[in-house]
């Protein structure tokens, strides 16, 4: 499905989003320390968009790899990296992001957008990320989340019903983005995710809501 929407991914999630993740990656990064010259990972690096920003916050000195399972993904990754002048900065690699293919201790940063909900077990998946950070090292995650309030959850659960339709009218196949409203929908809420960052040994754990609870966005140190 990911390879089917890889030519339309970044149109189709300016569209369903109405713009807004580039705003949530914005609040990712107010709240990310980040320094020139620091290793940073982006855990299911799609079309490479959180990738690019690490690369471009770490700088010439520091080290960004991008990892996706998905091959059409990374090869417009790679396009955009390449437009971007960051060639020398970034690795791209293909890779299972629950069987993290690095030592332990080897970053600084790992970073997930958009990409946690849509693994078999996300819990394997923080632990894969705690074990690659470096003690002090941060962990962030952008994701959909579950709002509790009951007028926004009205308007979202409406909105995602929605959606697949509006992504059709771009282009997109109405049937794989019913997948992503379903994964989207019965993802874990904020408190729930942040208990499993804690059960994969993160500390200093805490989360922002975004759009009234539709996302959030979680940090997390070893």
């Amino acid at each position: 499905m990911f390879s089917r929407v890889a030519g339309k991914y970044d149109l189709l999630n300016n569209v369903i989003s109405l713009g807004t993740q580039k705003r949530w990656r914005a609040a990712l990064f107010d709240q990310l320390t980040l320094k020139a010259g620091m290793d940073c990972l982006d855990l299911c690096c799609g079309t490479g968009d959180l990738t690019i920003a690490l690369a471009q916050q770490a700088g010439p000195s520091g080290r960004t790899v991008g990892l996706d399972f998905n091959r059409p993904m990374l090869t417009i990754a790679k396009q955009k990296i390449r437009k971007a002048g960051l060639s020398k900065e970034v690795e791209l690699v293909q890779a299972d992001a629950m069987h993290l293919p690095f030592p332990d201790g080897s970053f600084g940063v790992v970073t997930i957008g958009f990409g946690l909900r849509n693994v078999p077990d996300a819990g394997q998946v923080l632990a894969e990320a705690f074990r690659v950070l470096k003690p002090g090292g941060q962990f962030a995650c952008l994701e959909m989340s579950q709002p509790t309030n009951p007028l926004v959850k009205v308007g979202w659960r409406a909105y995602f019903r929605l959606f697949p339709h509006l992504a059709q009218l771009f282009g997109g196949k109405a049937a794989d983005y019913r997948y992503l409203q379903t994964t989207a929908q019965r993802f874990v809420s904020a408190n729930q995710l942040l208990q499993m960052m804690q059960a994969a040994g993160f500390h200093e754990r805490h989360y922002t809501k975004l759009n009234w609870g539709a996302g959030a966005l979680h940090i997390g140190r070893k």
